[in-house]
């Protein structure tokens, strides 16, 4: 099951980096969005990993549920945060499609807070690990004191 969780959780974090890239090259060309993987790839990188361990942790805890008797309950848990984070941290590059809806004001707000956004994604990618392992640590005990 270990080996399962890993591959989904690799498997997440390749989709979501290959979203971050098609979403800027979408908006902004091939180029600028390499430019901007060279310039923030620390960023990028570890929120695509980030997302990763968590659809791994959440493989895993669903794997332990499902399997062992226990409640959905505990799989109250989402990973969307980190997808959420990342494309927020991108959103300031729609000032080049976006002022032909009219929402310059909000995207010109995105581009002036880009790290911020990113530190924001990683803070949410810890939280969510943390969170995530918790559960799993909390089943496994609860688990190991009905044996």
């Amino acid at each position: 099951m270990i080996v399962r969780s890993a591959i989904y959780g690799f498997l997440g974090a390749t989709a979501l980096f290959t979203l971050y890239l098609a979403v800027l090259s979408a908006i902004s060309g091939w180029t600028f969005a390499l430019d901007q993987l060279t310039q923030f790839w620390y960023f990028i990188g570890g929120l695509a990993v980030g997302f990763g361990i968590q659809i791994g942790l959440f493989t895993h805890l669903k794997h332990l549920v499902h399997n062992y008797g226990g409640t959905g309950n505990v799989l109250a848990v989402s990973g969307t945060v980190s997808t959420t984070a990342m494309l927020s941290c991108c959103a300031h590059y729609l000032v080049n499609i976006l002022p032909v809806i009219g929402i310059t004001g909000l995207v010109s707000f995105a581009s002036q807070y880009q790290v911020e956004f990113f530190w924001v994604g990683v803070l949410f990618n810890i939280a969510g690990i943390m969170y995530i392992g918790q559960k799993i640590f909390a089943y496994n005990t609860h688990h190991n004191e009905k044996i």
